[in-house]
C-alpha cells in the first residue's frame, strides 16, 4: 500500500449495508464473506494508488492523492463485489462515499473537518451506492471511467456539518442505479440544530443508547455540565431520525426556569399551534397520539416539576420516544437512566506512541479543536506528554478540553500545562463542597476566564445576562462596551475565539451569539460576585422591554411578519426581561411592555403564556393604580380572552380598561377602548348597545381625526345596518370607508371592506356595483402578500375579514348567508 498522502487528498469511506443482518443469516459463514470483501476492496485499492488509512468491523478508510484514482478504485470494488460469487441467498452490498479536502495527520491518521465531510457522505449513501462530494465532482467529472456517470442529488444536510453539501452519485453501467434519496437529515421532519464543530469519538455510547432506545421509551443522560450529554443526545437522534416516520425534534429547555412553560416550549419545538380554549399539554397529547417520533428534551434538571408532562406523553402516545438530558435522575415513570461517561483520557505515565495517543478519545477532541484555531497545530513528539496529561487533568471533559484547546493559538501544550495546574489547585482549595468533575469544569471555564484582558473579562460577564442568545446590537446596548474601551464587534469576536461566547445562525440574516449553559452560569455568578448583577439585568430588561413597545405597531403594519419573528427569536429574552420587572416591582414598564406584546403572542400561538405574565403583572401590588400601561396591558389581556374565546374575561378586561381610559381623558385612547369593548357586547348577542359603544368611538375617532379608528368603526356599525335590511345606510358607510382605505393605501383592509359593500349592494339590489366591488376586492387579494394576515379591524386593532359570512364567487356573483348566528361565529372566530 502506498503512504499516506498529505496536502490535497480525496478520502474514501466504505462499510457493507445490513451487516448484522448478514452475519445472523450466514452464521459462521460470514467471516469468509467478510475477508472476500476485504479482498476485493484491498485489490481495488492497490489498483488506483490508494492508501489504506485503516479498518474497523467491515468498514474501510482508505486515502488517495488523486481523486480520479480514488473514483477508479470505487468503481472497480462496486464492480467486482457485484461480479463476485456470493454464498447461496446472500447479496453483499456496500456503500461508499468520497470527498476531497486537507490531509492533515496526526500520527498515522488523518483528522480534521474534511475526514469527518467524507465519513458523513459515506453514511448518507445505501449500499450499493457511490456518493462524491461537490468537491469531488469537481475533480472528476472530465475523467471519469468508463461505463460512469454523475447524477446531480441535490443538496443535503449531513450529521455534524454546518452548510449544506451538494451531493452527486455515480452511476456505473450494469449495476443497480435507482436508490431511495440520500440518508440525510432530510430524510425524515426534524429541527436538530446545525453544528459547528465536528463529533469525536463516543461510538460505543452511541450504540448503548440506540440499543436502549429500541428497548425502552423514556432514557434520560444524566451527568454534570460539560460532559457532552446535549451533543451526545443531538447526535444519537441525527443516527437514528431514520428509524422514526415523523422525525427527532430537540427541545432545548436552558433558558426556561417555570416548569409551567415546558409545555408550551414543547409545541413551539414541534410547531403545534395552540388551540383557543383548549390546555396546550391537550393539544400537545391530540397530536403526538399516533406518531412515530423521538423527542430530545435538553437541559431538564432546571424544571423537574414538569416531569409529569413527559409522563403524561408518553403515556398517550404509544410510538413517541423521549430522550431527556438532565445532570440528575428525575424519577420519572419508565424512566431508564443512563451516566454519560467523560472521555476516556491517556494514562500521562505510559505514552507508547503518537499512533496510541491517537487513539484516545479525549486526545483526538483536544487535536481537533486545536486545528480548529491554529491550522498548523501537530500532535508531536515534542507535545504529547503535555496534551495527555492536560487531557487527564481534565478528566475527560468535553467541555474542559474544548477550552483548553482553544489556547493552542497563543500557548504550547507545554506552556498551558503549568498554568492549567495552577488554576485547578487555586479552584479544589476553595470549592471543596462541589464534586470533583464539577470543580475540575469550573477551573477549566475559570482559567479561560481569568486569561481573559480584564475589559474582556467584563464583557463576558455582561453578556451572561442573555438568555437564548443576543444580536451585536444587544449586546452594544446592554453591555456597555464603550465604557470598557472595548468595541462590541471587537470584544464578541476575541470571546469567539476563545470558545467562551458561540456563533449561532451565522447562515441567517440575523447573525446570533450565544454561551453554553454551563459557561453562562459561571458568567453570571461572576457578575454578582463583581457586583455588577442588578445594573446589567436592568440594561437587559429595559432594553428588551423597550423594544416590544416598539415592536407594537409593526405587529399590524407592513413589517408585521420580520417583527413577529424577531419577537421569535427574543422570546427568552423577553420572557426574563418581563420577570425582572416583576422581581424589581417596575409595573408599569412590565404592564406596557406585556400590553404591547399581546399581538405577538395571539399570532404565533402562545396565548396561555400570555394571559399568564398579562394575569400575573395586572396582580403586581405596584401595578394596580389607574394608568396608562395598566389600562393597556387590561386591552392586551381582554385580546387574547377574546382568543381563546373567553368572552366573559374579555369583558372584564375590556370593561375595565375602558374606566381607566375614561377617567385619564384622552379621546384616541377611549375611543379604542369602546371599540373594544363594542365587540366583547357584540359577541353577545346585543347588537344595539354594541353599536351604541361603536357611535361613542366613532365621534371621538373624528373628533381625533384618527381616520383608520373612523374606518374601523363605520365598518363595524355595518353589522346594525345589515341587522335591520338598511342597506341603503350601510352602502353609505362602506363607501367611506372604503375611501378612507384608498386614502390611506391600506390595500388589505381595502379588500375587505370591498366584500362587505359588494355584499350590501347585491341586498339592495344594485348588482353592477356588487359585481365591480366584488372583482376589485378579488384583484387586491390576489395582487396582496398579506391577504388573511390579521390587521388593525378587530379588537385591540387585531383586524381580519368584516363579520359577515360571506364568498365571492367569480361569475356566479355574491352567496351570503348573514344570519345572528353565522355573525356571532364569525365575530367569535376573527377570521
Amino acid at each position: 500500500m502506498a503512504e499516506l498522502p498529505t496536502g490535497t487528498v480525496t478520502f474514501l469511506f466504505t462499510d457493507i449495508e445490513g451487516s448484522t443482518q448478514l452475519l445472523r443469516d450466514l452464521g459462521e459463514g460470514y467471516a469468509s464473506v467478510w475477508k472476500e470483501h476485504q479482498l476485493i476492496i484491498r485489490e481495488a485499492l492497490a489498483s488506483a494508488g490508494g492508501a489504506e488509512v485503516g479498518t474497523e468491523g467491515d468498514s474501510f478508510f482508505a486515502a488517495f492523492s488523486s481523486a480520479p484514482g480514488a473514483v477508479r478504485a470505487a468503481v472497480a470494488a462496486q464492480r467486482g463485489l457485484a461480479a463476485h460469487a456470493w454464498p447461496a441467498g446472500s447479496t453483499v452490498r456496500v456503500r461508499m462515499g468520497l470527498h476531497t479536502g486537507d490531509g492533515v495527520l496526526s500520527g498515522s491518521d488523518y483528522v480534521g473537518m474534511d475526514v469527518h465531510r467524507a465519513a458523513r457522505i459515506a453514511s448518507a449513501a445505501h449500499g450499493g451506492q457511490l456518493i462524491v462530494s461537490e468537491a469531488t465532482r469537481a475533480l472528476i467529472e472530465h475523467s471519469l471511467p468508463a461505463g460512469a456517470h454523475l447524477r446531480d442529488l441535490g443538496k443535503h444536510r449531513l450529521k455534524d456539518i454546518l452548510q449544506p453539501e451538494h451531493l452527486y452519485d455515480l452511476v456505473i453501467d450494469g449495476l443497480p442505479a435507482e436508490f431511495p434519496p440520500p440518508r440525510t437529515l432530510e430524510s425524515r421532519p426534524n429541527n436538530l440544530p446545525l453544528q459547528l464543530t465536528s463529533f469525536v469519538g463516543r461510538e460505543d455510547q452511541i450504540a448503548e443508547i440506540q440499543e436502549l432506545l429500541r428497548q425502552v421509551r423514556l432514557v434520560t443522560l444524566t451527568g454534570p455540565g460539560g460532559t457532552g450529554k446535549t451533543r451526545l443526545a443531538l447526535q444519537v437522534a441525527a443516527e437514528t431520525v431514520r428509524d422514526y416516520t415523523d422525525g427527532a425534534f430537540f427541545v432545548d429547555l436552558s433558558p426556561v426556569t417555570d416548569p409551567g412553560l415546558v409545555p408550551a416550549v414543547i409545541a413551539r419545538a414541534l410547531g403545534v399551534a395552540e388551540v383557543a380554549g383548549v390546555p396546550i399539554l391537550e393539544t400537545l397529547k391530540t397530536q403526538l397520539q399516533h406518531k412515530e417520533l423521538l423527542l430530545v428534551v435538553d437541559n431538564f434538571e432546571q424544571v423537574t416539576a414538569a416531569g409529569g408532562v413527559v409522563e403524561d406523553l408518553v403515556s398517550t402516545a404509544p410510538k413517541l420516544k423521549v430522550l431527556i438530558t438532565s445532570r440528575m435522575v428525575l424519577s420519572l415513570r419508565g424512566e431508564h437512566e443512563y451516566g454519560v461517561p467523560p472521555l476516556e483520557p491517556p494514562d500521562p505515565k505510559s505514552i507508547a506512541d503518537l499512533d496510541t495517543l491517537n487513539r484516545s478519545e479525549a486526545v483526538r477532541l483536544f487535536t481537533e479543536r486545536a486545528l480548529a484555531i491554529q491550522p498548523r497545530f501537530r500532535l508531536t513528539s515534542e507535545n504529547a506528554q503535555a496534551v495527555a496529561e492536560i487531557t487527564a487533568r481534565l478528566d475527560g471533559l468535553p467541555l474542559a478540553i474544548e477550552l483548553a484547546a482553544t489556547r493552542v493559538k497563543v500557548l504550547t501544550p507545554q506552556q498551558m500545562l503549568p498554568r492549567l495546574e495552577r488554576s485547578l489547585s487555586l479552584l479544589v482549595s476553595g470549592g471543596r463542597t462541589l464534586p470533583e468533575r464539577q470543580r475540575t469544569l469550573r477551573g477549566a471555564i475559570a482559567w479561560s476566564y481569568e486569561l481573559l484582558d480584564k475589559p474582556e473579562q467584563s464583557l463576558f460577564r455582561r453578556l451572561s445576562v442573555f438568555s437564548g442568545g443576543w444580536t451585536l446590537e444587544a449586546a452594544g446596548a446592554v453591555a456597555e462596551p464603550e465604557l470598557l474601551d472595548l468595541e462590541a464587534l471587537e470584544g464578541l469576536s476575541a470571546l469567539v475565539d476563545k470558545s467562551l461566547v458561540r456563533s449561532i445562525d451565522p447562515a441567517a440574516g440575523f447573525p446570533r451569539f450565544a454561551m453554553l449553559e454551563t459557561i453562562r452560569q459561571f458568567g453570571q455568578e461572576a457578575l454578582l460576585t463583581e457586583g455588577e448583577h442588578d445594573r446589567t439585568r436592568r440594561r437587559h430588561g429595559e432594553y428588551f422591554l423597550n423594544l416590544a413597545r416598539q415592536a407594537e405597531l409593526q405587529l399590524t403594519g407592513e413589517e408585521q411578519a420580520a417583527w413577529l419573528e424577531q419577537c421569535e427569536r427574543e422570546l427568552d429574552n423577553l420572557r426574563a426581561a418581563l420577570r425582572w420587572a416583576i422581581d424589581a416591582g417596575e409595573a408599569d414598564l412590565g404592564q406596557e411592555a406585556a400590553g404591547a406584546l399581546w399581538r405577538f403572542w395571539q399570532q404565533h400561538g402562545h396565548l396561555t403564556e400570555g394571559r399568564g405574565w398579562l394575569n400575573e403583572l395586572l396582580a403586581m401590588p405596584s401595578g394596580q393604580g389607574r394608568t396608562a400601561a395598566r389600562a393597556k396591558a387590561l386591552t392586551g389581556a381582554g385580546g387574547i380572552a377574546w382568543w381563546q374565546i373567553d368572552h366573559d374575561g374579555a369583558g372584564a378586561f375590556y370593561g375595565e380598561a375602558l374606566a381607566i381610559e375614561r377617567e385619564l381623558g384622552e379621546p384616541t385612547r377611549i375611543a379604542e377602548a369602546l371599540y373594544n369593548q363594542a365587540f366583547v357586547v357584540g359577541a353577545s348577542g346585543d347588537i344595539d348597545r354594541s353599536a351604541d359603544l361603536l357611535e361613542e368611538s366613532l365621534d371621538l375617532f373624528r373628533a381625533a381625526e384618527v381616520e383608520h379608528g373612523v374606518a374601523r368603526a363605520l365598518a363595524m356599525l355595518v353589522i346594525r345596518d345589515a341587522q335591520a335590511s338598511d342597506w341603503p345606510s350601510a352602502i353609505a358607510r362602506l363607501e367611506e370607508v372604503v375611501a378612507i382605505w384608498r386614502r390611506l393605501g391600506d390595500r388589505l383592509q381595502l379588500a375587505f371592506d370591498l366584500i362587505w359593500l359588494a355584499f350590501a349592494c347585491g341586498r339592495a339590489g344594485r348588482p353592477r356595483e356588487a359585481r365591480s366591488a366584488a372583482l376589485e376586492a378579488l384583484g387586491l387579494f390576489r395582487d396582496g402578500d398579506r391577504v388573511g394576515v390579521p390587521g388593525p379591524g378587530l379588537p385591540g386593532g387585531v383586524g381580519g375579514t368584516p363579520p359577515g359570512s360571506i364568498e365571492v364567487v367569480g361569475r356566479g356573483g355574491i352567496l351570503a348567508g348573514s344570519d345572528r348566528r353565522r355573525s356571532a361565529a364569525r365575530l367569535r372566530g376573527h377570521a
